[in-house]
């Protein structure tokens, strides 16, 4: 039996979705796919969401071997999933909360932009977009959703700097809400997601979508762009 890229598990009214896919939690095809499964599972009318990662890595982006080998097609297709998927994620109904275990890299590092409160564990990890020193374009999609969440001035360090933040400096940056010590990270998690889980509902979803509406549309409007174009 092959096994699952992300699980989902309940604590209470808490969902907890846990990215592992034994190595760096990389965006493939498998692993999109399991995570909308599992968001199929999440009540959008009551709780909250959790999503984090594998001791030591949140996420490290996408799959590099679709990325390296050459198929236009495939690449292309695994970027536009992945980007929908962050849409969904970030309009999603409910409080939705990042445990963050260690790195978070490109798509690691979008995934911490599209939840409405992020956790780290302290240690010796990386936040941040590299693309500019892997010589990748980051597109339209991703560029409303950076400059939506990170800190004013650290815009141009976060994009075309590609500085790599710790999780400390990460709070500063406007991608990181609250460190804590790594054997205390769910806890703390669960402790904030039970708060923000008796958000009441509709007001929640509702001043969610208000809240958020301008960027979502720009970014969905992108998407349908990058999608008519292949």
């Amino acid at each position: 039996m092959t096994k699952k890229l992300a699980t989902i598990s309940q604590k209470d009214d808490i969902s907890i979705i846990t990215l592992d896919d034994g190595k760096a939690n990389v965006f493939s095809p498998t692993m999109i796919d399991s995570i909308h499964s599992c968001l199929e599972k999440v009540p959008t009318d009551k709780g909250a969401l959790i999503i984090t990662g594998r001791d030591g890595m949140f996420s490290g982006g996408f799959d590099l071997k679709i990325i390296s080998s050459g198929d236009m097609k495939l690449i292309q297709e695994m970027s536009i999933s992945g980007f929908r998927l962050l849409s969904r994620i970030l309009t999603f109904p409910r409080p939705v909360l990042a445990a963050c275990t260690g790195h978070g890299i490109a798509l690691g590092t979008f995934l911490l932009c599209c939840c409405d409160y992020r956790i780290g564990a302290k240690g010796k990890y990386l936040i941040g977009a590299n693309e500019m020193r892997t010589n990748m374009v980051i597109p339209t999609p991703i560029l409303e959703l950076i400059r939506f969440r990170v800190s004013q001035r650290h815009k141009y360090r976060a994009i075309l700097g590609a500085e790599m933040y710790s999780i400390e400096a990460a709070v500063d940056a406007g991608l990181m809400d609250e460190v804590v010590d790594q054997e205390s990270l769910m806890e703390a998690s669960i402790t904030k997601a039970t708060d923000l889980a008796t958000m009441g509902h509709p007001s929640y979803t509702l001043t969610k979508e208000l809240f958020i509406k301008d960027v979502a549309t720009r970014i969905n409007n992108a998407l349908d762009e990058l999608e008519g174009s292949l």
